[in-house]
């Protein structure tokens, strides 16, 4: 008895991986929670995927969906209605010319598209991360890199984000090739804060002025803003 269920167990198995294959994409499962995505919701995408791939069916019905999950047809309506109207799948409709058929069928470009900018928005918090580190790799002070890696971290505070490698790149040329002191960096940030411009080019302007206007330290920035803000020079 236990022999003929472990033969029916392996035949079940076999017919399951004979009768096809579907792509599930791993940034799906990666980043669902952080889109706001549901277990419910994403298996419901994942019937979809499935459906296409193996079935050729791009527009399963609402009683086909709630057969495969084991839920009421309202309830897979509901949960297609949210995913529509966040813009995770559409419906559009099709011709085929041959058949001079037109039909719907789901559209997953959505989808696709928010998975795409997680990914993009990882590897840019990756390339940020690894250019902090070796924003300044003749120098040989330790201190110096942990001091550039903490001006990183508060511009990254200020500015809600990840800073992107190009950012990194402008605060270690104002460092490495202008020769700015960290501390009045950190203070023209402050003024862009203070006056709700918080972008590099107004920073960069700022850090401009006052070296035009032989702004060396700190004490300078001070006095020299005093005198900007009073309407003197």
């Amino acid at each position: 008895m236990e022999e003929t269920g472990s033969k029916a167990w392996l035949s079940g198995v076999a017919y399951g991986l004979t009768s096809g294959t579907a792509q599930l994409p791993y940034a799906l499962l990666r980043y669902y929670h952080q889109l706001g995505l549901t277990d419910s919701e994403v298996l419901l995408l994942i019937q979809l995927l499935g459906y296409r791939q193996a079935e050729f069916n791009e527009f399963p019905t609402l009683e086909e969906l709630a057969a495969r999950m084991g839920l009421a047809p309202e309830g897979i309506a509901r949960m297609l209605q949210r995913l529509m109207r966040d813009g995770y799948i559409f419906i559009d409709e099709h011709r085929d010319e041959e058949r001079d058929i037109q039909y719907e069928r789901y559209d997953l470009h959505g989808l696709y598209a928010k998975l795409a900018t997680c990914v993009a928005e990882d590897a840019a918090a990756a390339r940020a991360q690894q250019m902090s580190m070796n924003a300044r790799p003749n120098s040989n002070s330790v201190q110096i890199e942990e001091e550039e890696r903490n001006m990183f971290s508060i511009f990254e505070k200020e500015f809600g984000r990840p800073l992107s490698p190009m950012e990194c790149e402008t605060i270690s040329s104002w460092l490495d090739q202008d020769r700015y002191q960290e501390e009045l960096i950190l203070m023209a940030l402050k003024e862009a804060v203070f006056a709700g411009k918080v972008h590099f080019r107004y920073i960069d302007r700022i850090l401009l002025e006052w070296s035009r206007n032989r702004v060396k330290n700190v004490q300078d920035a001070k006095a020299y803003t005093q005198r900007f803000r009073s309407g003197g020079r």
